[in-house]
This record gives C-alpha cells, structure tokens and sequence, in this order.
C-alpha cells in the first residue's frame, strides 16, 4: 500500500498534485484546512491548520509533498516584522513541523521523499520580494541540509517555480494585459500552469528519480537561465 501525504492540497499547486497522483497511490492523505476539489476513493482529508494544530498521526508514507506558500509583495519599508515572521511560518516552520511529524512515517515507508517549495525569486533578485525570497531561500537550504543528514533513506528536493496560474498568483494575473506581460516576461513566452508543477512533483516522488536528492529544481520558463 503506497502512501502519499500532501499538506495544502486544497487549492493550486497542491490540488494539482493530488489530481496527477490519483493512479499512482493507494492512499493520498490531504492535510489543510478546506477538503480539496479533488476527489476520490483513495483520497482522505484531515481539516488543520498546518501552524496551529496536531498533526493526524499516520503509521507509514511513502511520500511528503508541503505546499503551502505565500506571496506577499511590497517594498522593504512597507513591509512589518510581522510580515517576515508570517511568511517565514508558513513556508519554514509549517514545513519543519510537517517533516518532524512524519519523519518515522517516512522511514517505515519504501524509497520514500520530499517536496518542498521554493520560488525563483530566491535565486533572481527581484524588487519587492524581500520578505518572500528571505524565507523560500531558507527553504532552499532546509532542503539541501535534510537531504544530506536523511541520505541514504530519504530523498529531499525542492521545486522553485516562476509565475504559476494559481489563486495565490491572482493578483499578478487580474486581466489580459498584465497575463501578456507576465508571458513577455519570461524568454520562452509563458509562465506556468499548476499541472506542470505536478507533474515534476510526481517526478520527483517517484522511483525515477531515486538518484536526485538535496537538489532545488528552478521551474522558471527561461527567467532564471537566460538572459535574452
């Protein structure tokens, strides 16, 4: 019996995930605080709050996918203290809490592996991304820490994707100009969808990449890699 824990599968990216991972589990456990869309036979929800409430306790996993994000964009002088404390909670904590929690899950488990979720403004520095880019590069670096310190056991890899058509990303993508924008932006013309996303979590969940670990996948459509 394969299982997979998906925490923030209710929306987005996490949705996604769960719908290309419906085939592959034979129990996919969404942990967040609305039931997803998505649903199915092997599918089970648990209503938490990854901050502020206990965990479900799970016997064994073959996988763990955190997917809870944030994006909170203004200038440094706009932006609290708060603000730093809150993205750094759900990207950094809600992630420690996730791995400590289902680290003897993950043991019990066969070739199991995390995902974790950077974003490509912790490599491109960009304007008004100070408190975002702060805690997704301290993602980068849990990852790559976990990765070695749970090798040979489990594998950890993080995806750090540019602009995804999200709920999250709404905002960045309101009407037609600012979507154009967002396309002439990027050198291969797009940004991305959630099932892209998905399908390279999925990847990475997977025996396929039984080599990869410690490793931050820049999803970026050009962004990142080239300058044009």
């Amino acid at each position: 019996m394969k299982t997979i824990i998906v925490i923030g599968g209710s929306k987005g990216i996490g949705k996604a995930i769960i719908s290309s991972l419906l085939s592959s589990y034979d129990n996919i456990i969404n942990i967040s605080r609305t039931e997803p869309e998505v649903s199915g036979d092997n599918v089970k929800h648990y209503s938490c709050d990854i901050l502020t409430d206990d965990l479900p306790d799970i016997e064994s996993a073959e996988g763990l996918v955190y997917c809870p994000g944030s994006i909170n964009l203004k200038p440094i002088n706009r932006l609290s203290i708060e603000d730093f404390q809150d993205d750094f909670n759900i990207n950094v904590i809600g992630a420690v809490k996730a791995i400590q929690k289902y680290l003897p899950a993950l043991k019990k488990g066969n070739n199991p592996s995390i995902v974790l979720f950077s974003t490509v403004a912790a490599k491109l520095g960009m304007p008004f991304h100070a408190s975002v880019a702060a805690s997704k590069s301290a993602v980068e670096g849990l990852t790559k820490s976990l990765g070695a310190e749970l090798a040979p056991t489990i594998r950890v890899n993080a995806i750090a994707p540019t602009v995804t058509d999200t709920e999250l990303a709404s905002k960045l993508l309101r009407n037609d100009s600012m979507v154009e924008k967002m396309n002439e932006r990027h050198p291969l013309k797009k940004f991305l969808q959630p099932e892209e996303v998905a399908d390279m979590a999925a990847f990475l969940l997977s025996d396929k990449a039984a080599s990869l670990s410690g490793q931050i996948f820049e999803m970026d459509c050009g962004i990142v890699s080239f300058k044009l």
